[in-house]
């Protein structure tokens, strides 16, 4: 999937792709990111690589993967908690460590956009960032998303309770 002037292709994943998946599921710095606070082994990853339908209706969740125009994978970006009824579903976006501050992220959330809006006829998209996460929290704003709720201690990270921030984006 792709739009003009972007810097980045958003595809389905393949079997090789495993590796990087395992890498990124078991990174320990980006479970306090996100809903995830359990390693995956590489049996489960490849399960669900093999057995995901492609249906977001069926999955009620969506898996991309990044590429930028050079065809090397930067990331992974997630729709999940699809729910077709209210048409909005939650957006994730994860870029490599190596790949970040170059616009990918920002072009991945375009791009998902664009299919959320023209292909799955969406009226919402939605993520849900640390409050102290600055730069999440710039680039969704970047990306046209709106502040809707300051979610009190709602986000773990083993220690600490962090506040987070509700972000919306409207079509």
């Amino acid at each position: 999937m792709n739009i003009p002037n972007t810097s980045v292709i958003l595809r389905a994943m393949e079997p090789e792709d495993l590796d990087l998946l395992y890498k990124i599921e078991n990174d320990t710095q980006l479970w306090n990111v996100g809903a995830t606070n359990v390693p995956y082994s590489h049996y489960t990853l490849h399960d669900y690589i093999a057995t995901s339908s492609d249906d977001i209706y069926a999955d009620r969740q969506v898996r991309m993967m990044v590429e930028n125009r050079q065809s090397t994978v930067v990331g992974i970006i997630d729709i999940v908690n699809f729910d077709a009824s209210n048409r909005r579903a939650e957006v994730g976006v994860i870029i490599l460590n190596e790949h970040r501050r170059q616009g990918y992220a920002f072009d991945a959330l375009r791009c998902i956009a664009d299919y959320a809006q023209r292909i799955l006829h969406l009226r919402q998209l939605y993520a849900i960032a640390d409050a102290d996460n600055v730069a999440a929290v710039s680039l969704f704003d970047k990306a046209g998303y709106q502040e809707a709720a300051k979610l009190t201690e709602w986000l773990y990270d083993g220690k600490v309770f962090h506040d987070a921030l509700l972000l919306q984006r409207f079509f």
